[in-house]
């Protein structure tokens, strides 16, 4: 704690200094899994890169502090090693803690939790003015709740205590098949009550085959033991669906007992199916054996690193949707009738307390209970049809009642976005804490809308040498060749997708 006492003494000067020459500053985190591009000055910068240890454990109070910068990963492995385990672990090992509580994560277990922030009982933050403050529903309560999900808007977050539970070995994991959203759906209500379940997911292949997973923590395992982070191991996905034609075909259930950090990041290789359209995009058989072959490059760290050196970070479709279940038939098959995506995935989210919301819930959430939609595909090559795209998702998500995870662009007006997230409120707590030298949420995620929503485009003369640059990056394979070369140079180290400073 020594040391992270004097980094965080270094950093509070830091801002301080920002703060008395009212000079603007960005964090730098030194890697990112937001497929948001970073604007940051090389001298108005806050680097907390070095906070990525696991602190201190209260075994007796299931609970650990934590610097922002740690991995779930690396988590899972220090909790693991005292017979514990979070609450909730976001299913790519590459999510910071930081940036699960600042940005909008939840998970498996989120049925039973919640969004990821509502399993950490306090945060220290460097304030605007360089002053260094707790945060709980104790103590400065509004900021507390108010930078959940707010994108690190109000401070520098610098520690955050999670709670835990109890470890165990294995996840005993039965596949359910749907036929339907509304089955999906049934399957989800029945489950979210039964006090055994750990874990509760889904993937739907079409508007009429999917598949429902129902996780149990066990220190037994009473029958087949299937891993899912070897090069030899499937594809979470395409076992699923083989699990399911499996199931149609001989009229029965199936369970399997999943080793626990297995199941905890089983969407890591192919980074859920999105690694299919890596393949496609090189046009590249896929099969056991090519999957086994390019395996080094089918890991989320590998797969974020190519997709922002590629540029093709611009032109791809991740979004996670929350909507009510009573909404879920409806937009699923809004989904498909506007983009023909397939798989979508599943995943029920508890929704807060209205007094204990993060940032990110805004007011348009009514319902207890969200349905999660996970999107992940190329999106239209036209930046003005994919502006429209996006903007048309947010628009039906507003309109059934749900929300929209903040880790991604968004596409609002700036009046459309302060509608729905509380801008008086905000803005009042961004000037009580001191908050106004770092960027507002709206700064973080908006995106140059390029006249879609009704206003003037940027319209400017473009140089020869920026048209070059733009045929550079919009002529297939170029850019993904070369973000392809950068995420080898990244494996050859072992880095992540490393910002620059």
């Amino acid at each position: 704690m020594d040391i992270h006492k004097t980094t965080v003494a270094t950093l509070a000067s830091q801002v301080a200094q920002f703060s008395a020459a009212k000079t603007p500053f960005r964090i730098y985190h030194g890697s990112t899994l937001s497929t948001r591009q970073s604007s940051r000055q090389r001298n108005q910068v806050i680097d907390v890169s070095s906070l990525n240890h696991v602190l201190e454990f209260n075994k007796a109070e299931k609970t650990v502090l934590v610097e922002p910068n740690v991995p779930m990963d690396k988590l899972v492995e220090a909790t693991m090693a005292q017979g514990l385990l979070p609450k909730i672990v976001m299913e790519l090992p590459n999510i910071t803690v930081g940036g699960g509580f600042a940005g909008t994560s939840g998970e498996s277990s989120s049925f039973k939790y919640g969004l990821f922030d509502r399993t950490i009982k306090g945060i220290e933050l460097i304030l605007g003015n360089g002053e260094v403050v707790w945060g709980s529903a104790e103590d400065n309560r509004d900021l507390f709740f108010t930078a959940a999900g707010s994108c690190g808007s109000l401070g520098v977050i610098t520690l955050l205590e999670m709670e835990l539970i109890d470890a165990k070995c294995y996840v005993e994991l039965d596949y359910i098949p749907v036929k339907s959203t509304e089955e999906a759906v049934e399957q989800f209500r029945y489950y979210q009550d039964d006090v055994t379940v750990a874990y509760m997911d889904g993937i739907l292949f079409s508007m009429t085959e999917g598949v429902v997973m129902i996780g149990r923590l066990t220190n037994t395992a009473h029958g087949r033991i299937q891993r899912f982070d070897r090069a030899t191991d499937p594809w979470l996905y395409m076992h699923a669906e083989d699990i399911l034609k499996r199931m149609q075909a001989e009229k029965t259930m199936y369970r399997e007992f999943v080793p626990v950090q297995s199941y905890l990041f089983r969407y890591d290789r192919g980074v859920f199916w999105s690694g299919l359209r890596a393949f496609k995009y090189f046009v590249t058989p896929f099969n056991r054996f090519t999957r086994w072959l390019l395996d080094p490059f089918m890991y989320s760290r590998t797969m974020v690193h190519a997709l922002h050196r590629s540029g093709l970070a611009s032109r791809t479709l991740i979004q996670d949707y929350g909507v009510p279940y009573d909404a879920a038939r409806e937009f699923v098959r809004w989904t498909d009738e506007r983009t023909g995506i397939w798989p979508l995935w599943l995943c029920p989210v508890k929704s807060a307390p209205h007094d204990e919301r993060s940032f990110s819930q805004g007011n348009n959430v009514k319902d207890e209970i969200l349905l999660d939609v996970g999107i992940w595909d190329m999106g239209p090559s036209d930046a003005q049809a994919f502006i429209k795209l996006n903007r048309d998702f947010e628009s039906k998500v507003t309109e059934l009642g749900g929300m929209k995870c903040l880790y991604a662009h968004a596409y609002y007006t700036e009046q459309e976005f302060w509608d729905i997230y509380e801008e008086k409120k905000y803005m009042e707590l961004r000037r009580k804490y001191h908050a106004e030298s770092l960027p507002s949420v709206y700064e973080k995620v908006k995106v140059d809308l390029q006249g879609v929503a009704g206003g003037d485009g940027v319209k400017k003369t473009e140089s020869w040498s920026e048209w070059a640059y733009r045929q550079f990056w919009s002529t297939w394979p170029l850019g993904g060749l070369y973000g392809v070369a950068s995420a080898t140079k990244g494996l050859l180290v072992e880095s992540d997708f490393l910002l620059k400073k």
